[in-house]
């Protein structure tokens, strides 16, 4: 069966046997997934493992070329970079293809709730790399989502920034309740934010952990530790590695993240 289907804003996310492939090389190879309604779920993976590949797929960006995806019709996107128009102003990029009477006062709110009510004139030239993201992500809480998809939004943030998007992510995932896909290379940002952790190898799910930390988390809390050893080891990182300790040579922490206890 090679289908993409969507169906109402109340339904989970659905995979069966989904394949996505480029020539002969299958990226996505035989996928079963499942994500409930409000669940926020990390998806982990090396480099060509299929985590982009799947968030394209689960937004509507790219055909599968087999199995069944079912997903919600109410959808939206925040990638790495912002992807502003750099002529339009932080409001009219906000609400850029939404299809509402009161266009402004949905932008002035959305824009609100990312502590940028102050900005709502501003051109993407005048804001900082945390506030571009913001705009973006703004953009896609405006159209009231059932489910995000987050394909390393943080990664390009100074690490104080990424702190404080980490905090507005979960405020603003409480309050709206979407299910959450976040793609990451950032074992500590995973923990920190889902419920549930996916580790893709070759297109397959390899493993899957249930993050049963309370919340608000922080990366010195009692099991953070080991949960972080163990997608380690899932990732081919050794424990005994000086180098997995560290962000220089570790593609899966990014660079500059602290390692002291961080809020969350």
């Amino acid at each position: 069966m090679n289908a993409q289907t969507q169906i109402n804003v109340q339904s989970a996310v659905s995979l069966r046997g989904v394949v996505r492939q480029f020539g002969e090389h299958p990226v996505i190879d035989g996928l079963d997934l499942d994500i409930a309604p409000g669940e926020f779920v990390a998806l982990l993976g090396a480099s060509g493992s299929g985590k982009t590949t799947l968030l394209r797929a689960l937004a509507g960006l790219d055909a599968i070329d087999g199995g069944e995806l079912i997903a919600p019709q109410a959808r939206s996107a925040v990638f790495q970079e912002p992807r502003l128009m750099p002529w339009k102003r932080a409001w009219k990029n906000v609400t850029l293809g939404l299809r509402a009477n009161n266009p402004k006062e949905r932008a002035v709110q959305a824009l609100t709730e990312v502590g940028l009510a102050h900005r709502l004139e501003a051109f993407p030239a005048t804001l900082s790399g945390g506030e571009s993201q913001r705009v973006a992500l703004a953009r896609s809480l405006v159209r009231e989502p059932k489910l995000l998809l987050l394909d390393e939004p943080f990664a390009a943030l100074d690490a104080l920034t990424r702190i404080r998007m980490h905090r507005l992510i979960i405020d603003l995932w409480q309050a709206h309740t979407p299910a959450v896909l976040l793609v990451t290379h950032d074992i500590d940002e995973a923990i920190l934010l889902a419920d549930r952790i996916i580790v893709l190898q070759h297109g397959r799910i390899a493993e899957e952990l249930h993050v049963d930390l309370h919340r608000p988390r922080d990366n010195g809390q009692l099991g953070f530790n080991a949960l972080r050893t163990r997608l380690l080891a899932l990732l081919g990182v050794e424990k005994d590695d000086p180098d997995s300790l560290g962000s220089d040579h570790n593609p899966f922490i990014a660079p500059g993240y602290p390692l002291s206890a961080i809020a969350i």
